[in-house]
């Protein structure tokens, strides 16, 4: 599950940027590697790396798998509302919709609608099966609206790094 949790900005120094930075581009890079990339030795660049996962700056690392080479061609995203908002209602809904593997990602929005789901099937049939079997079976769903993808303009999981509080009200450029 994905901690929802606010806590303050971890404080980056330029090298530990330099490594999330290269570990973001390539999670397969050898410590070796990020090493001779950010001019620290083996030892150094494991301490900082270890600290970083410690600290859950870095909460793990994945391969990315194109879905398409896998027959999930249709992507859709869809506003869910609930029928009431409140805790036992929020609870039934992630209960559910954790178990359900076409959903890739979930998140709950303020806004008009509650929850916004983010689906991988292998085509509009899957999807209808989906939507009819699964999630408008959920106790105390009300409304959905579903938004299927033409075209993916960016996708990416990199996170932009914060520039440190020396950098802050600088122009773009100037250091």
């Amino acid at each position: 599950m994905v901690e929802s949790t606010i806590t303050a900005p971890y404080d980056l120094d330029r090298v530990d940027r330099q490594i999330l930075e290269h570990l973001q581009e390539d999670g397969r890079l050898s410590i070796a590697e990020i090493g001779r990339r950010v001019h620290l030795s083996t030892t150094p660049c494991v301490e900082r790396i270890r600290r970083l996962e410690r600290e859950r700056v870095i909460t793990g690392y994945i391969a990315q798998v194109d879905p398409r080479r896998l027959g999930y061609d249709l992507l859709a995203f869809i506003e869910v509302s609930l029928d009431r908002t409140n805790p036992d209602s929020f609870g039934r809904f992630r209960d559910a919709v954790t178990q359900f593997e076409e959903v890739t990602e979930c998140y709950m929005v303020a806004g008009n609608f509650d929850y916004l789901l983010k689906v991988n099937v292998t085509s509009t049939a899957a999807f209808r099966r989906f939507l009819v079997e699964k999630l408008t079976r959920v106790e105390g769903l009300n409304q959905t609206h579903t938004y299927f993808t033409l075209e993916a303009l960016k996708s990416s999981h990199k996170i932009p790094l914060p520039r440190p509080a020396s950098w802050r009200g600088h122009k773009a450029g100037r250091r």
